[in-house]
């Protein structure tokens, strides 16, 4: 059991600091995926496309060790696939901007969002299209 689980398990127990929060909430915070804790800062239970932008520009800087402000395939580590590269490089100068790498984020956002709400859950994350954003916007 995770140490934040046990915290919040046992301020239940001893009915402290939860004001008035259901047992079934205050579990349900204890199991929030890292990618989850990650991306959803205000803690709504979803992420919006503009929280998975932040978290890929963040990834992308990282990325970017030459702080050229582009970067190659090989930079990237096989995070684009070789179709979606092509598609997001329209100078075909064998290098992404981050706007152009943001792209491709949002093209796997709204993939991963199938019932189209502008948000993923934790459902809609653990899916094959969740996990291939995930890929782009978690270092």
């Amino acid at each position: 059991m995770s140490t934040r689980r046990k915290l919040i398990l046992g301020m239940m127990a001893a009915g402290l600091g939860l004001g008035g929060i259901s047992p079934a909430i205050a579990a349900a915070a204890a199991r929030r995926s890292r990618a989850m804790v990650a991306l959803d800062p205000d803690n709504s239970g979803t992420v919006s496309l503009a929280e998975a932008k932040k978290g890929g520009a963040a990834v992308f800087d990282r990325l970017d060790r030459g702080r050229k402000g582009v970067a190659n395939r090989r930079e990237l580590g096989g995070r684009v696939t070789p179709a979606e590269f092509a598609a997001a490089d329209p100078d075909k100068d064998g290098t992404l901007t981050k706007e152009e790498y943001l792209t491709v984020v949002e093209r796997r956002f709204k993939a991963a969002d199938p019932d189209n709400d502008g948000t993923l859950d934790e459902k809609e994350l653990r899916t094959r299209a969740g996990r291939a954003l995930l890929r782009l916007v978690l270092w």
